[in-house]
């Protein structure tokens, strides 16, 4: 686990796995978060979200461009790991009960539906539409007296960032056991209902942001907005730290 622009990140994805694994055989819940270029700038600019951030067990690269940042600035070569991934590995692995929460009930038969076909088992699990609300809204009681009677080892959140975040960090105290991932556009990608992944030439060379765009322009407008102005910011002050490690090192 290695702590880049305030970010507690594990990129190893075996180590991610293994670490899951782990957790899941000890008492208590946690939670890992799939930080992407919105959930950087917003941990740059709150204080408290970055603390909600790496209050779970680390967080997983899902941007494409903070590993370039890194190796632009220490000469370290890492890889992405994102949502996406993360949740078809996990999913396929079939290792786990899992429990699926997100928004919009369509999106979730059309993922119940194509995750049959990584893992059959996902049949006889719970798909659960949680209600539009503000993230403090939530009964989180309820939500986890359900889990528990389900017997979920992993708890899958895609309600969008920062709220995802928030929403484990509130969950995870009322939890005897589990862990929580928030994939974000994960459900959507899987359900074939709505947006799609960009094709793997474009998620190669660092352009799914475009196709991003072409198919949500009013807010990946907005959240791209977001990013190029807060990030000569935080790559400055990433700069001014490796600077300031190497003097002491040296």
């Amino acid at each position: 686990m290695e702590t880049y622009f305030n970010i507690r990140y594990e990129f190893d994805r075996d180590s991610v796995r293994e670490a899951i694994d782990r957790r899941l055989r000890e008492p208590g819940a946690d939670y890992v978060c799939v930080a992407d270029g919105v959930i950087l700038t917003a941990a740059t600019r709150d204080d408290e979200y970055r603390r909600v951030v790496n209050g779970g067990m680390f967080s997983i690269c899902d941007s494409s461009y903070v590993p370039l940042y890194i190796d632009w600035i220490y000469g370290r070569s890492v890889r992405q790991y994102c949502g996406s991934e993360i949740f078809r590995d996990i999913v396929s692995s079939r290792k786990y009960r899992m429990i699926f929460l997100g928004t919009q009930q369509p999106v979730l038969d059309g993922l119940r539906e194509n995750l049959r076909k990584l893992n059959p088992d996902v049949g006889s699990m719970r798909f659960v539409e949680l209600p539009f609300c503000e993230v403090g809204e939530f009964d989180y009681a309820g939500i986890a007296e359900m889990i528990e009677a389900d017997g979920a080892d992993i708890v899958w959140v895609a309600l969008g960032a920062p709220k995802q975040e928030v929403f484990m960090s509130m969950l995870k105290p009322r939890l005897g056991r589990g862990v929580i991932i928030a994939v974000g556009a994960a459900f959507k990608f899987f359900s074939g209902v709505e947006t799609k992944r960009a094709p793997g030439w474009m998620v190669r060379h660092h352009l799914e942001f475009i196709h991003r765009l072409c198919q949500e322009p009013g807010k990946q407008f907005r959240r791209c907005y977001g990013i190029l102005r807060t990030l000569p910011a935080i790559l400055y002050r990433e700069w001014r730290v490796s600077r300031s490690a190497g003097s002491v090192v040296s």
